[in-house]
């Protein structure tokens, strides 16, 4: 047998298995799409949550915080292209609203927004990952009821993943929470790290 001819005919084939296989691992990525509760509002980016779960998961799969402060939905929604070229990840966990309700904004547009959200990564093929937001009881039972809403529906509506917000337990501690009683504090962060774990390890698999 000329195994130089046999190694010639399958170099290709094994060659394309290899960059198939680099790939998939490459594609094993979560994208975190958020605002300054995920971004790590006044402190550094290596103390947020979303680098201390990168570490917890030892980058199995890897996280990459794309998280911004201030950012609202449409401007998340903005970068969102640039991001899935860049990263090419294979999930996305959405963490957007909560800047679009402290503004006030329509919820009927949050949801169009937040649709749109999803769509797009969908279109890129990964699979969204939908985080609940909800917003403090003083700004109305009617206004808070039609924006918590929101998430439920879309999660029902498109079959993916509702993720419980972390805020609700991270308010119960006030010595986890930043003086201005809006965002998480360093303090924090390795509880939400945890507890995102244990929440979204089910959800992101390799299978």
């Amino acid at each position: 047998m000329n195994f130089k001819n046999v190694f010639r005919w399958h170099y290709p084939v094994l060659l394309l298995i290899a960059l198939m296989s680099l790939r998939a691992t490459a594609a094993d990525t979560l994208l975190v799409l958020g605002d300054s509760l995920s971004a790590g509002y006044r402190m550094s980016a290596s103390a947020a949550w979303p680098a201390l779960l990168n570490d917890k998961w030892q980058e199995s799969p890897a996280v990459v915080n794309g998280s911004i402060s201030g950012d609202t939905a449409a401007q998340g929604l903005s970068r969102l292209p640039a991001l899935l070229k860049q990263h090419q990840p294979r999930w996305v966990l959405i963490e957007l609203g909560g800047n679009d309700g402290l503004r006030g904004f329509p919820p009927q547009q949050l949801k169009q927004t937040l649709d749109q959200v999803i769509s797009q990564v969908k279109a890129a093929k990964a699979e969204p990952l939908l985080m609940q937001v909800r917003l403090p009881a003083n700004y109305g039972r009617r206004y808070t009821e039609s924006f918590s809403a929101i998430y439920p529906e879309l999660a029902q509506h498109y079959s993916i993943p509702l993720v419980p917000f972390f805020m609700e337990q991270v308010y119960l501690k006030p010595e986890w929470m930043q003086d201005d009683g809006i965002h998480p504090a360093p303090a924090a962060q390795p509880f939400i790290a945890d507890l995102l774990a244990k929440q979204l390890t089910p959800l992101v698999n390799h299978e």
